[in-house]
């Protein structure tokens, strides 16, 4: 079993497809927007102009899914209480990702060597998404 973080980036997700896909060479596995849908949304529910915003799309990290969406489009995401960690081969892997990922956003903790790890660092991207990149190393 597995968990696939689904995010909503409030109008933001084709912005952030192309963002992921630069920074750690993401690749879009599926898309669809809302002008898709065979069935128009409740009233209300969108605001005008949103149809060409995606409702669904999975992008792949490597072999890790994440999933993604504009939402509602009303105003910007707030990303809160949880990071996505994101495990790399090797040190330099994680200095491509982390170096990717800052562009624009914000480190909250340098990379580099822990007790746990040779390469651990959080940074916060331009959306506000909060992500752990990690080198995995083998348990004692």
């Amino acid at each position: 079993m597995s968990i696939t973080p689904y995010l909503f980036y409030e109008g933001r997700a084709e912005e952030a497809i192309g963002f992921y896909a630069k920074a750690l060479g993401a690749t879009t596995a599926m898309l669809m927007r809302n002008s898709d849908s065979p069935d128009p949304p409740p009233p209300g529910m969108m605001p005008p102009g949103s149809e060409h915003k995606i409702m669904h799309a999975e992008i792949r990290i490597g072999e890790l899914p994440l999933m993604l969406s504009d939402g509602h489009c009303a105003g910007a995401a707030k990303f809160a209480g949880f990071g996505v960690s994101l495990p790399a081969r090797d040190a330099a892997e994680a200095g491509r990702f982390f170096a990717g990922l800052s562009d624009g956003g914000e480190v909250r903790l340098p990379l580099g060597p822990t007790f746990f790890s040779p390469a651990f660092g959080m940074v916060q991207d331009r959306f506000g998404v909060l992500w752990m990149v990690n080198v995995m190393q083998d348990a004692p």
